[in-house]
């Protein structure tokens, strides 16, 4: 059946109800006109009055038998007025009634602080949905280490700071110490050039990173019978540290004869860390 204007808000329908600032009067303006007291149902401190008895209208005119209090609560509900509030029935709602942007973040929860940082979770909490990995570093060797005692496991130092959000790294000791607060899962990653002092006697490469002055992983080549000269080690890990714990790097080269190297360069000589989101 077709409609002329509006299709009629007719599936969810309610009363109207109106609401007073009560004071000592008898005296109050209704927000429709109604020809009759039947036409309201009027309710002070949640007792309903009686029509004529209690009150009379005219119009828009609301005429009280005996005065009010300002401590009274009054309202009045229009018995013969609706209006379509077009609310559905809890539980109602389908995912084809829902369309973008009809239901905002700060609806979703309870709990948390909306912003378009952060999303909610499925256990009703607020997480992270961006950030900049941090703390996190990035240092370079600013000098080569020459002439070192053959397969001594050695410190490698890295002497010039790329970056470093959070003063964490100390290029004095070489050690990237996580702050307070900071705790989680860090990504690792390292890269230096080594070299065995004679061509062809470097049997065993090896890259280690130490946590806390142990050895938590390492990157190794070995060319057992055919020795090698020269390689970029590089290496990258995860690990789950805390608040005060220290990362370094250490190398060690296992030749047949004479002593081994580790270079400087941007290029092939890097250690740095960073946070993962969300950790």
């Amino acid at each position: 059946m077709a409609y002329i204007g509006n299709t009629p808000a007719d599936k969810f329908l309610t009363l109207a109800k109106q609401s007073f600032s009560t004071s000592a009067t008898t005296s109050y303006t209704l927000d429709s006109s109604i020809s009759s007291t039947q036409d309201i149902a009027l309710f002070i401190n949640s007792v309903r009055q009686s029509p004529v008895d209690a009150y009379t209208v005219s119009g828009t005119a609301l005429t009280l038998t005996s005065a009010t209090a300002g401590t009274d609560e009054m309202y009045c509900v229009y018995l013969g007025k609706t209006v379509g509030t077009v609310s559905p029935s809890v539980n109602s709602i389908t995912n084809a009634m829902m369309t973008d942007d009809s239901v905002g973040v700060a609806e979703l929860s309870a709990t948390g602080t909306a912003s378009s940082s952060v999303f909610l979770r499925g256990d009703n909490s607020w997480a992270s949905a961006g950030g900049t990995n941090t703390p996190s570093f990035l240092a370079t060797k600013s000098a080569s280490q020459t002439s070192l005692t053959d397969n001594t496991v050695t410190k490698i130092t890295f002497g010039t700071e790329i970056w470093d959000t959070d003063s964490a790294y100390d290029t004095s000791t070489s050690k990237f110490t996580i702050p307070s607060g900071e705790g989680g899962k860090y990504t690792i990653f390292a890269g230096v050039n080594m070299e065995a002092d004679s061509a062809n006697t470097g049997d065993t490469f090896d890259l280690m990173v130490y946590v806390n002055g142990s050895n938590y992983k390492e990157a190794l080549l070995r060319f057992p019978g055919n020795p090698g000269s020269r390689f970029d080690m590089k290496y990258s890990t995860i690990a789950s540290l805390s608040a005060g714990d220290y990362v370094e790097l250490y190398g060690r080269v296992d030749t047949t004869s004479g002593s081994w190297n580790m270079y400087s360069g941007n290029a092939t000589a890097q250690f740095g860390a960073y946070k993962l989101i969300g950790a």
